[in-house]
């Protein structure tokens, strides 16, 4: 009997030591109304051409780093709709900030390579959100709750660097002058 209890009190021990917080991956989900995403026109909704993904951090200005998987987004809506997402070494019930990116899903498997693509035609980034993660390994559980706060966000086309419209002048300069 002892043997029992002490192993059932070692086990529900090691569970909670291993919780791991989750978050609600969705731009709809209790979200009232829904905060969809925009097309570079600012107008058009994203379609399930484009895909998107969670992004934690500790600190607002702080370093993000991508959670869970990666999700189309659904139908012409401009809306993602993940499901629950584990924050691996993020404590359940932890205070974070969650963002979502989303790219084009022809521009790249992710959103680091989608932004690398010299043809990319837009990616974008949705202002940090202070999140309290949920704790389903808790006593008692919580759930993930809906990211309350989250802003419609449109993708944005970077602008070419300086350097790089120098070297077009001085190019567009060396043609002239040779003629």
């Amino acid at each position: 009997m002892k043997k029992s209890i002490l192993t059932a009190l070692v086990a529900s021990a090691a569970v909670g030591a291993f919780a791991q917080g989750t978050v609600v991956f969705s731009n709809l989900t209790g979200l009232s109304p829904g905060q969809p995403i925009f097309n570079v026109d600012g107008t058009t909704k994203l379609t399930s051409a484009y895909e998107g993904q969670v992004y934690e951090s500790a600190t607002a200005g702080g370093t993000f780093t991508a959670v869970g998987n990666i999700v189309s987004v659904t139908g012409t809506t401009g809306y993602i709709l993940g499901g629950s997402e584990v924050l691996a070494g993020v404590a359940g019930g932890a205070n974070v900030f969650i963002e979502i990116r989303a790219w084009k899903t022809s521009e790249g498997s992710s959103y680091e390579a989608a932004l690398a693509n010299p043809n990319e035609t837009g990616t974008g980034v949705s202002i940090p959100v202070a999140y309290s993660t949920g704790n389903p390994g808790g006593s008692p559980p919580t759930a993930a709750g809906p990211l309350t706060g989250f802003k419609s966000f449109q993708l944005v086309i970077p602008e070419p660097s300086t350097i790089a419209l120098g070297a077009l002048g001085l190019g567009a300069l060396l043609i002239r002058r040779r003629k």
